[in-house]
C-alpha cells in the first residue's frame, strides 16, 4: 500500500450547505477507508481561479443568464450594503460556514499558485476530485477541478463529479474532452454527467452516489447536535430559488398541518417574498444545524439536492420544487430529477398548483428508499475501493 496521502480537490470553503457537507463527505470516505487525506488549501489560489472565471462571463456577457446572475451578484451586494441587518445576518451565515470550514477539514498547507501545487504533486499519492458541480462551464475555464495541474504519472479520480447542466458551450466542450481522457477513473453523479463524458470523451462512466450519501443518519449523528433548536411541529424550508407560488403553498400547508415554519433565507441572493414568509429565520445556522433543522422537521419542502438528499436519510416527509424552467440554459434540475428517479419519488415533485390534503396524505416506504440508496451505496463504496486498489493505493 502507498503511504503518500491522498489530497482532496473540493469545493470546502464555499457558503453553501450541499457544497461543505459533500466535502466533508468526501474527507469522511478516505478517513474511513483509513487512508491519510487532506483537503487542498483553495485560500492562496482564489485569485488565480477567480481571474479565469471572470475572462469566462466577460466573454459571455451577451448571454442573458450570465448577464442575470451577475444582476443578482450586484443586487446582493447593493442590499448588504444598504441594509445593515441584512448584513450583519448574512455576516453571521458566512462566520457558521468558516467556522465549519476551519475546524472540520483536513486542509494542506497553503498553495500560491497551481504551478506551485504541481510541483508539490508527487507528494501525494492521488487526486480526488468530487462531487457538487464542479465541472460547470466557469469551472472549467478556471481549470482547477479539471485535475489539469496535476502530472499525468499521479493517480486521478473523479468522484461523482457534476458538470451541472446537461449542454456545454462548445469551448468548454472542448477543453472537457481533453480533461476527461486525463482523468484516470471517471464516475459522475448524473445520467446527464454519464451522457457527456460519452459524448465528449467517448468514455463509458458509471453513475455514483453522491458522497452524502454514502453515509446513514446513523453516520451523520455523530456530527449533529442531539438537541433540538425548536421545540414545536415545523415544516423547514430551504429555498434557492426565487419562486413566490412555492412559499404560498407551503403557508397553505402550514396552515392545513398546524406547523411552524422555519424558513433559511436570503442563502444565494435576496428574495423579496421571503421577507415575512416564515414564523421563524435563523441565520446561525452552519452545515451542522442545517442536518439538525432537517432531522427535527415534521415536513421539508425545498429546491435543493441535498436538502433532498438529507431529507430521505432522516426518513423526512418532503416535497422539491423545480428551481429552474427545464428549459433554462442555467437549470440543474436534471440532478434532482435523478436523485428521485433513484428512489422511485417522482410523485414528490411538485409544482405548487398540487391538491394540499392529497399531499398530506401521500406517504413515502422509506424501507424501499432506502434498499434503493443503500444499493447505489454500496456500488459507489465498491467503484471507489477498486479504483484504489488498481493504484495499489488501498
Amino acid at each position: 500500500m502507498i503511504e503518500k496521502k491522498i489530497a482532496l480537490v473540493t469545493c470546502y470553503f464555499q457558503p453553501n450547505y450541499g457544497s461543505q457537507l459533500q466535502a466533508y463527505a468526501t474527507q469522511m470516505a478516505f478517513d474511513k477507508l483509513g487512508l491519510d487525506n487532506e483537503t487542498i488549501c483553495i485560500d492562496g489560489l482564489k485569485s488565480e481561479i477567480s481571474k479565469a472565471k471572470y475572462k469566462y462571463f466577460l466573454s459571455r456577457i451577451f448571454v442573458p443568464q450570465t448577464v442575470k446572475d451577475k444582476f443578482r451578484t450586484i443586487q446582493m451586494v447593493w442590499n448588504r450594503k444598504t441594509n445593515k441587518k441584512y448584513d450583519a445576518n448574512i455576516k453571521e451565515r458566512w462566520k457558521m460556514f468558516a467556522d465549519f470550514a476551519n475546524t472540520m477539514f483536513h486542509v494542506s498547507k497553503r498553495y500560491n499558485s497551481k504551478s506551485e501545487l504541481t510541483a508539490d504533486a508527487h507528494n501525494y499519492c492521488a487526486f480526488v476530485v468530487g462531487s457538487d458541480q464542479l465541472w460547470l462551464p466557469s469551472n472549467i475555464a478556471a481549470d482547477y477541478y479539471t485535475l489539469n495541474f496535476v502530472p499525468k504519472d499521479i493517480c486521478k479520480i473523479s468522484l461523482a463529479t457534476s458538470f451541472g447542466i446537461s449542454h456545454l458551450p462548445k469551448k468548454q466542450a472542448d477543453l472537457a474532452a481533453k480533461f476527461l481522457k486525463r482523468i484516470d477513473f471517471v464516475s459522475v453523479r448524473e445520467d446527464t454527467g454519464k451522457k457527456l463524458v460519452k459524448e465528449l470523451a467517448d468514455r463509458d462512466v458509471p453513475v455514483v452516489c453522491d458522497p452524502t450519501l454514502m453515509f446513514t443518519a446513523n453516520d451523520w449523528n455523530r456530527i449533529v447536535p442531539l438537541e433540538r433548536l425548536y421545540n414545536e411541529k415545523y415544516i423547514f424550508c430551504y429555498f434557492l430559488g426565487n419562486n413566490p407560488e412555492q412559499r404560498k403553498f407551503v403557508k397553505k400547508y402550514a396552515i392545513k398541518t398546524g406547523c411552524r415554519i422555519v424558513d433559511m433565507q436570503h442563502c444565494e441572493e435576496f428574495i423579496k417574498c421571503d421577507v415575512g414568509f416564515a414564523d421563524y429565520s435563523p441565520y446561525n445556522v452552519g452545515p451542522k444545524e442545517f442536518i439538525q433543522l432537517i432531522r427535527d422537521a415534521e415536513y421539508v419542502f425545498t429546491d435543493s439536492f441535498h436538502c433532498s438528499v438529507f431529507s430521505m436519510l432522516y426518513s423526512k416527509k418532503f416535497f422539491v420544487f423545480r428551481r429552474f424552467n427545464n428549459e433554462g440554459v442555467a437549470s440543474t434540475n436534471s440532478r434532482i430529477y435523478s436523485l428521485l428517479s433513484l428512489v422511485h419519488q417522482e410523485q414528490r415533485l411538485l409544482r405548487a398548483t398540487e391538491n394540499i390534503d392529497e399531499c398530506i396524505a401521500m406517504n413515502i416506504d422509506y424501507t424501499q428508499v432506502h434498499a434503493d440508496i443503500d444499493s447505489l451505496r454500496k456500488f459507489t463504496w465498491d467503484w471507489l475501493q477498486n479504483a484504489l486498489k488498481e493504484k495499489n493505493i488501498l
